[in-house]
């Protein structure tokens, strides 16, 4: 559903993405993992159209994503940190998504009535706790029933009953055949929901395949511990 064809992206001297291939296919689930400084998040913003590859192309469901923005309205985008204007309501910034979006064929209110913000749609963002700002940021995310859902850290934050809450999500999402790509540092919390993992170090792809290869390759069962094996036989190399 998006494949990723040699793509490169410079900024001045600095080469951050190296001719990057890729494939990600719906139905699956894939942790999107390396060091800071590894090329996931510049890769991201390039899906986006937030950033423009240097060389190379993108390509969702089959169109290339040059010089147009329609691909975005398949996309359900959780950032890390979300930038809402402080003095909206929840209530309010969620109508005025609805507004903005208009062409949606049915919304998906389950985290909203999960996360009870009918209960507190009068507050204000500017008075929200960070946890609350990933709430928002999570229904937001999976609200007009987007084919691809990409979340960037989507437990940081959260209490354990939210974790859990989004983690049923995402598998609900994955077992309906949705395309699904995560990053994460807490490996624990990507155990039960990956099926593939997409391993960056230095703007380049170190590893990618399924999570059952990789745990048969490092002997490890827990994935946590499959990917520090990973990274370190990955330093020994560099």
């Amino acid at each position: 559903m998006i494949s990723i064809h040699k793509v490169t992206k410079k900024f001045k001297k600095l080469q951050v993405l190296k001719e990057i291939e890729l494939d990600f296919e719906k139905g699956k689930v894939y942790a999107l993992i390396g060091p800071n400084g590894s090329g996931k998040t510049t890769l991201i913003k390039s899906i986006l159209g937030l950033v423009i590859p240097t060389e190379g192309d993108i390509v969702v469901d089959g169109v290339s994503i040059k010089r147009t923005w329609l691909y975005r309205e398949k996309i359900g985008y959780m950032p890390q940190i979300g930038h809402y204007p402080d003095n909206l309501q929840i209530g309010q910034l969620f109508e005025m998504m609805k507004n903005i979006r208009r062409s949606f064929e049915s919304l998906d209110e389950d985290l909203y009535k999960a996360f009870d913000f009918a209960s507190i749609s009068n507050k204000r963002m500017h008075t929200l706790s960070g946890g609350t700002r990933q709430k928002v940021s999570a229904a937001l995310a999976f609200l007009f029933n987007p084919p691809i859902l990409i979340l960037d850290e989507p437990t940081a934050g959260l209490d354990p009953l939210a974790v859990e809450i989004l983690k049923e999500k995402i598998i609900q999402q994955k077992m309906a055949g949705k395309l699904i790509i995560i990053t994460s540092h807490i490996m624990s919390d990507l155990d039960d929901l990956v099926t593939d993992l997409v391993y960056m170090h230095e703007g380049n792809i170190i590893y990618d395949d399924t999570i059952e290869k990789l745990k048969q390759l490092t002997n490890e069962q827990r994935l946590g511990k499959a990917i520090t094996h990973l990274m370190n036989q990955n330093s020994a190399l560099s």
